[in-house]
């Protein structure tokens, strides 16, 4: 009897690669590659955000506390690029942000009442932020103040809870507010 001999499975031959398709390839490569990289380089610079001075977010300079801050008997000021009321409060000053922190419409202080009102859902609040009464679960946010003096060193910062802080008697040190470090308004009920 004859053996049968067994045919070995052939190995397929891939045919040379043309020019036409090499540069096909080094196309798509190199366009993968820029979306790679243009894609890491716009996440990289996005992942660190950077607030320069005078905008919301970062430090506001208002200038010589002697200037610009309120008198006590003198309606809050407001300060549409950084976003918040100044307040004196008895000799005292906080910076109160502009968002009602109900649902984030934006309040207005009502002179006739004397106190911040927000328009959306009827939250009223007293001049220093407190609550007053309104479907708003907790008092006014509020923000880092500091007085510096002529060099930037800090001369009195606001504590962490956010109380309202005595103006220094030097009405020459210049007052900052850091719309970067909101302090949240204390609950109530």
């Amino acid at each position: 009897m004859a053996e049968a001999k067994t045919a070995e499975p052939a190995i397929p031959v891939m045919p040379p690669l043309t020019r036409r398709e090499f540069l096909n390839y080094a196309w798509l490569a190199s366009l993968g590659f820029v979306f790679v990289v243009g894609f890491g380089g716009a996440t990289f610079f996005f992942s660190f955000p950077r607030f320069k001075v005078g905008e919301f977010g970062g430090v506001i300079p208002l200038g010589k506390a002697g200037d610009v801050l309120p008198k006590p008997t003198d309606p809050p000021l407001h300060n549409a690029e950084g976003k918040f009321w100044l307040a004196n409060i008895n000799g005292a000053v906080l910076a109160l942000y502009d968002v009602c922190v109900h649902l984030g419409c934006l309040y207005q202080w009502q002179p006739v009442s004397g106190r911040f009102e927000c328009p959306c859902h009827g939250s009223k609040y007293q001049k220093d932020g407190t609550y007053i009464e309104g479907p708003a679960p907790r008092s006014l946010d509020r923000m880092v103040i500091s007085f510096v003096d002529a060099n930037g060193k800090p001369v009195a910062l606001t504590d962490p809870k956010g109380v309202p802080m005595q103006i220094p008697s030097d009405t020459n040190l210049n007052i900052e507010i850091d719309t970067g470090k909101i302090i949240q308004g204390t609950g109530h009920g």
